[in-house]
């Protein structure tokens, strides 16, 4: 499988190219040339299938054949070592527990997964590689579990100051080893851009092969795929019309989301639940697309003023607005409606949803007020201890940490501020 860039100005690569260079030099992220359906016997028998082999099948084409399929089947092994359960909460609602991973958040799969290609990859090649990362939570965490110790790989992750939680910012500044946390004096898109930055750089890219982690990576956000598979074969037998309300950010979660239905996964419809930073969901009213500056929210993971992987939607559906819309809808809610669903969900339900999930579940809700025929599966994409103050004060309850977060959270923080581009292109050329 090759992939080419959505700018249209550079070459089509392998995936190995494609996961090692993260963007291509025009700017422009990365896209299958294909994407072959799966056949119809496979949907007919998931119910029978492991998580592994559900895995092998979705992913399979397009990491040929860099990947032979005895690696790929290590890989997924390696990665897929938790479980990913669907909780009901009533006929028409379910959770899809996300996070039951090493660091308790959604982005394990996709940063383990895209670690395991790297040291493949590095073992073929023998040039050291500079994973350099952007995060507004959880993906900072997960990419330096995923990284920690793995050879000739560094990893530099850029975070907003103040602006992840403790929980966030502990499990990703005391890992020490091959990973440098920066602390920017700014938003998570301040973050992403320095990071964009950098890439297309030469002064850097001439000396050190750079590569990002984050859901602009292939090797990142292809595995993502994998949540829908397994939430389908979990409630095929019982529900017709299966609606998924993802809580989006940098939309690269959702958008794996869409490559799952192209596959035929048997998606009904698709809700992309925005916080406050609601880009989207005035393109859907409005069909103007306009970046705005980020807000902050108690959904921090969701503080994203211009989408990164929307554009990876849109080339999905041709960039025909009215058919994209057809297939997805968008709703936002303040941090106080948020706090609103995370009450509703435990005195209703018994259920502790964190800022993230809640958001999922208000949209859920409001699709359902006109579609009351479907059943939909809202993403809890982050375990409700990692943003332990929010939501132990919404639902008057302590919080049992897991053991995940107690191993972290009295480590010593190591992190080395910036507030510029420069200072950034100074640490990693040094």
């Amino acid at each position: 499988m090759n992939f080419y860039s959505l700018n249209q100005q550079a070459p089509e690569v392998s995936f190995k190219e494609a996961v090692i260079k993260g963007l291509a030099s025009d700017k422009g992220l990365y896209f299958p040339t294909s994407i072959k359906p799966l056949p119809d016997s496979f949907f007919k028998s998931i119910g029978d299938l492991s998580y592994e082999e559900i895995a092998f099948e979705a992913i399979q084409q397009f990491v040929a054949p860099e990947i032979s399929n005895d690696e790929l089947k290590r890989i997924i092994s390696e990665t897929l070592c938790f479980d990913f359960p669907v909780v009901t909460l009533n006929k028409n609602i379910s959770s899809l527990e996300l996070f039951h991973g090493p660091t308790m958040a959604f982005k394990d799969v996709g940063a383990r997964f895209m670690s395991r290609c790297l040291r493949l990859f590095h073992s073929e090649q023998k040039n050291d590689i500079t994973v350099l990362v952007a995060t507004s939570g959880d993906t900072g965490g997960a990419v330096a579990n995923g990284f920690i110790g793995v050879e000739g790989v560094k990893v530099v992750i850029l975070y907003p100051k103040g602006k992840v939680s403790k929980v966030q910012e502990k499990q990703l500044t005391t890992l020490g080893q091959n990973i440098t946390a920066l602390e920017v004096d700014g938003f998570f898109d301040d973050c992403q851009d320095m990071v964009k930055k950098a890439f297309l750089d030469h002064q850097i890219t001439d000396h050190i092969q750079l590569t990002s982690a984050n859901s602009i990576n292939v090797a990142r956000w292809l595995p993502q795929m994998f949540y829908f598979f397994f939430a389908y074969k979990q409630l095929y037998k019982n529900h017709k019309k299966i609606v998924f309300s993802v809580p989006s950010g940098n939309f690269g979660n959702i958008c794996a989301g869409f490559m799952a239905q192209k596959l035929g996964l048997p998606i009904h419809h698709f809700i992309a639940a925005n916080n406050s930073n609601q880009v989207v969901t005035n393109y859907l009213e409005t069909e103007n697309y306009q970046p705005k500056p980020t807000v902050p929210t108690i959904s921090n993971a969701m503080d994203v003023g211009n989408p990164s992987n929307f554009i990876r939607i849109q080339e999905l559906f041709k960039n025909e607005f009215s058919n994209l819309k057809a297939h997805l809808s968008s709703s936002s809610f303040s941090d106080g409606s948020t706090i609103e669903g995370i009450k509703e969900l435990y005195k209703e339900y018994n259920y502790i949803a964190d800022p993230h999930g809640a958001i999922g579940f208000l949209a859920a809700k409001e699709y359902q007020q006109k579609h009351p025929d479907t059943h939909c599966v809202f993403l809890e994409t982050a375990h409700p201890s990692k943003f332990l103050e929010t939501v132990e004060k919404a639902i008057q309850t302590k919080v049992e940490l897991p053991q995940q977060i107690k191993a972290v959270i009295d480590k010593e923080k190591k992190s080395i501020q910036i507030s510029t581009y420069d200072e950034l292109k100074s640490i990693l050329l040094n």
